[in-house]
């Protein structure tokens, strides 16, 4: 590669750095590659082949998302491997919820200064989270940004594309009172309320080293445990249940997304004594004294998705979801009312 400036580099972007960069994720890349992938990283476009087997109308779902403030986390504890899982299954935990299987992923590292090590962390983290949805990281950029953020810090964001079946998108609108609302366990707080979190603990490096019983860990490393992928889950429940509709937990909690997933005159009624609610909960709340309706409205609880059956399929769902290695459980029921979302 011939390519450098000298006069660009003394702006405060060095080229070759970038370069650099692409040489040291190239291996991480490797491990995403599935069928599909017609190109390598560098073109000006990542190229995917679809494979429509078994599929007679073709739907292409896109999603796209970050990881928001829990990137502080990363900064302080100066780990970066882990925050590209995160931006991975912020993208196709939405995406599944129409039942569409996430085919490629791109995403987009905006860096103070590109330190091609530190790149490579974080690409090695989208990377694990491509592998574990099964699908291929297939392009990106990191762009250089002098003068706008420090030089010691990034932001992160990705774009995921799946494709399902047009026959075989989820209908919530066949949902009727009864139906039955299975809970899957999340990991802890996933990518999502990380300013209310930063506002309660005062989040620095004094309080992210506090070691918590309850947690069985520092308060850094439970709040920089990476999102859940259901993807594997999902794709195999799909095959086995017929799933009426599926709500990802994510910002804005059980009162804001559950209702994304239900026609009109349904609401979800939730048994609050059911929801297994993790430490790290328990202890924002008590932390900040927030309301238990807020921290409901805000955080996914320990729920990191709700789906929907008949009745007489959720014992199957269920063993389904564990098979797969989720710990899935009741916690509620579609009730006709206008209310969205009661909790009680």
């Amino acid at each position: 590669m011939k390519s450098y400036s000298d006069s660009y580099k003394a702006a405060g972007v060095d080229v070759t750095a970038g370069y650099r960069s692409v040489e040291l994720m190239k291996a991480h890349v490797a491990r995403t590659m599935t069928n599909g992938v017609l190109s390598g990283i560098g073109g000006f476009g990542g190229l995917f082949e679809i494979d429509t087997t078994g599929i007679s109308k073709p739907v292409l779902v896109s999603g796209t998302d970050g990881v928001g403030t829990k990137i502080k986390l990363a900064f302080l504890l100066d780990k970066h491997d882990t925050v590209g899982i995160d931006c991975v299954a912020m993208c196709v935990n939405d995406i599944i919820c129409c039942g569409a299987k996430p085919q490629f992923f791109l995403d987009y590292i905006a860096i103070g200064k590109n330190y091609p090590e530190k790149v490579a962390k974080i690409v090695s983290g989208v990377a694990e989270g491509c592998v574990q949805s099964e699908c291929a990281l297939i392009g990106g950029e990191t762009a250089e940004h002098p003068g706008l953020m420090p030089e010691d810090e990034y932001d992160l964001a990705g774009f995921a594309v799946g494709v399902v079946d047009k026959d075989k998108i989820l209908k919530p609108e066949t949902q009727k009172p009864g139906d039955v609302l299975i809970g899957i366990r999340s990991s802890g707080v996933h990518s999502n309320g990380f300013s209310l979190v930063r506002k309660v603990f005062d989040i620095s490096e004094k309080t992210v080293g506090k070691y918590y019983d309850e947690l069985s860990s520092t308060l850094g490393e439970s709040l920089l445990t990476p999102t859940r992928i259901y993807v594997k889950a999902i794709m195999s429940l799909l095959k086995e249940v017929n799933v009426k509709s599926i709500s990802h937990i994510t910002g804005g909690g059980f009162y804001e997304n559950i209702p994304r997933s239900l026609p009109d005159g349904i609401s979800a009624h939730i048994n609050r004594r059911d929801v297994q609610v993790l430490p790290i909960f328990d202890l924002i709340a008590k932390a900040g004294n927030v309301p238990e309706r807020d921290m409901f409205n805000t955080y996914n609880m320990g729920v990191g998705m709700i789906v929907a059956t008949a009745p007489e399929d959720a014992d199957k769902a269920i063993a389904s979801l564990k098979a797969s290695g989720e710990d899935a459980y009741v916690l509620g029921e579609l009730i006709s009312s206008d209310e969205g979302v009661i909790i009680e």
